[in-house]
């Protein structure tokens, strides 16, 4: 082809300013470089891969376990990452794509999962679903079989999980408590089984030391839970256990086979015979209002959570109220400009701030015991105060000990602010006639308030949820002496959903969940209502 053709094919090429062909070059080059090039798709093709093999690690989990909803989400999820990531284009979703995925995550699963648990009964005799509740009821009561043979056992141990160790029909079996028995191979000696390769064989002494253990110890002979399992009271003989109550499929019940009594489903949850009484495992079902009710209705919670609901505001309140004032008036004091050696003292007033707060409870705690604390013997000559131990008293001790460890927040806080303010303004009010106090009330004050509201705000939340400084310093405490369940005069909300969720042997996880939302419910509301008032959302938003 000539030279005439080809430039009269391309009549801008013989025009075409060579600048613009340099940045034409330029821009291809940083695309095979940007993250849509070469280098960014081999990038992401990695991290992808890792992503999605951990994916299909929990996928086979959840596959094995028959939990088919999760399944269906966690594939739906990660079909979604690898589109995102792996299409051009679409910048903006895959820089907020973490950001969200980790928000639903840790916030939003949160608090609808609560509203889940918050709805059922769940919690101590009722952690699982029904045919788990049958398996376990049928394990746990289990009366000897009269003829049952007797096999020579070794009790082998295997990451803290006991197991047995027989000969069944010539062939050495193994089995735990979740594992049925099953043919291994084992080290003989004579006829018996003594030893599994990767199991340690207990002695006679850690028999001895782990009798509980060994006793309740029940080893399913199959995965038919009717079958019995073999038990062992010495850990050298065992012998076949039969379930003691009698399942039948077709009615739905429980049988006692040594009492005749009939175990039927109440439809809440348990196995209930007619004089009453109720098999001791059960299962989780849906309640609807139930834990609400309770809380608001049973005179034996009600009372108490009252008071509790009370003190948790003015907990939260003074809290604020005496950070705020202490730490506002040691930044004005710290920020005079003739003050010699300031930083010194700003280094020393946030010392607090960085101690742990749990370990400030601990240490607290130490120095008002009545008995041999600090505060008693040194300030107050070996005085007996119950600072912990009377109500009003352990009251007053949170404040100060919240206090102590808020108030360089609040100081570090308004510092900033005060040294964001102009200086103009306090020389117009001062030729204007303003006192000091005036300045600081009319003028600082408002202009202080409009940056630090916000923070007031998050603060009044988080000192609502203040759980380490109550647990720490007073576990609550002391109880009140009217109530049935453990709560104390410094209990808040939050230590009241931990005793009920985790404390105790009554655990009622939809209790504390039913709680937990209302906590929330509060705080969002209080939260909404304040910045609404403050104007700072209008500000962020503009």
């Amino acid at each position: 082809m000539s030279t005439s053709s080809t430039t009269s094919a391309r009549p801008d090429a013989a025009h075409e300013d060579p600048a613009d062909a340099g940045r034409r070059g330029l821009r291809g080059r940083r695309a095979d470089r940007g993250p849509d090039g070469t280098a960014g798709t081999l990038v992401k093709i990695a991290l992808l891969g890792l992503v999605d093999a951990f994916a299909a690690f929990v996928l086979f989990q959840l596959a094995a376990a028959g939990d088919w909803v999760v399944f269906a989400v966690t594939l739906a999820v990660t079909l979604l990452i690898n589109w995102i990531y792996l299409r051009r284009g679409g910048l903006p979703a895959k820089y907020l794509a973490p950001g969200v995925f980790f928000l639903v995550l840790f916030q939003v699963f949160v608090v609808v999962y609560s509203s889940y648990i918050a709805f059922t009964n769940y919690g101590a005799g009722h952690n699982s679903d029904k045919p788990a509740a049958i398996e376990i009821i049928q394990r746990s009561s289990s009366i000897r079989v009269p003829d049952s043979p007797t096999y020579p056992v070794s009790v082998l141990e295997q990451g803290g999980d006991l197991h047995l160790l027989t000969v069944r029909d010539g062939q050495a079996v193994l089995g735990g408590a979740d594992e049925p028995l099953a043919p291994v191979e084992a080290q003989m000696d004579g006829a018996e089984a003594v030893a599994v390769d990767g199991y340690t064989t207990l002695k006679f002494g850690d028999l001895l030391s782990r009798q509980d253990q060994v006793t309740q110890l029940k080893v399913p002979l199959s995965d038919d839970p009717a079958d019995g399992t073999l038990e062992t009271r010495d850990g050298s003989r065992a012998y076949v256990y039969s379930p003691r109550l009698e399942y039948d499929e077709a009615q739905d019940t429980f049988t006692d086979l040594e009492s005749g009594v009939v175990y039927r489903d109440n439809g809440e949850g348990r196995f209930q015979a007619d004089d009453g009484s109720t098999l001791q495992t059960g299962w989780r079902v849906f309640v609807g209002v139930d834990n609400f009710a309770k809380a608001f209705t049973d005179p034996s919670l009600r009372d108490p959570l009252l008071r509790v609901l009370v003190w948790t505001f003015a907990f939260a309140f003074l809290s604020v109220a005496t950070t705020f004032a202490l730490g506002l008036l040691l930044a004005i004091a710290f920020n005079r400009a003739d003050m010699r050696g300031k930083n010194v003292y700003r280094v020393l007033m946030i010392l607090p701030y960085a101690f742990p707060a749990f370990l400030s409870g601990l240490v607290w705690a130490g120095l008002l015991n009545p008995e041999f604390g600090f505060v008693n013997n040194v300030f107050f000559g070996g005085a007996d105060i119950p600072w912990l131990t009377d109500p009003w008293l352990a009251r007053f001790s949170v404040i100060v000990v919240n206090l102590w460890l808020g108030f360089p927040y609040m100081f570090l806080v308004t510092t900033g602010a005060l040294q964001s303010l102009p200086e103009d303004v306090d020389e117009a009010a001062r030729m204007d006639g303003a006192g000091p106090w005036r300045i600081f009330r009319s003028i600082k004050l408002p202009l202080l308030l409009v940056s630090v509201a916000p923070l007031l705000i998050s603060s009044f939340a988080f000192n609502f949820n203040n759980f380490n400084i109550i647990y720490m310093l007073t576990g609550g405490g002391p109880r009140f002496a009217d109530a049935a369940t453990n709560i104390g005069a410094t209990d808040l909300l939050i230590t009241v959903v931990y005793k009920t969720a985790f404390s105790g042997v009554g655990r009622d996880y939809g209790l504390a969940s039913a709680l937990s939302i209302v906590i929330f419910l509060i705080v969002a509301t209080i939260s909404a209502i304040s910045f609404r008032q403050t104007k700072a959302l209008e500000e962020i938003d503009s």
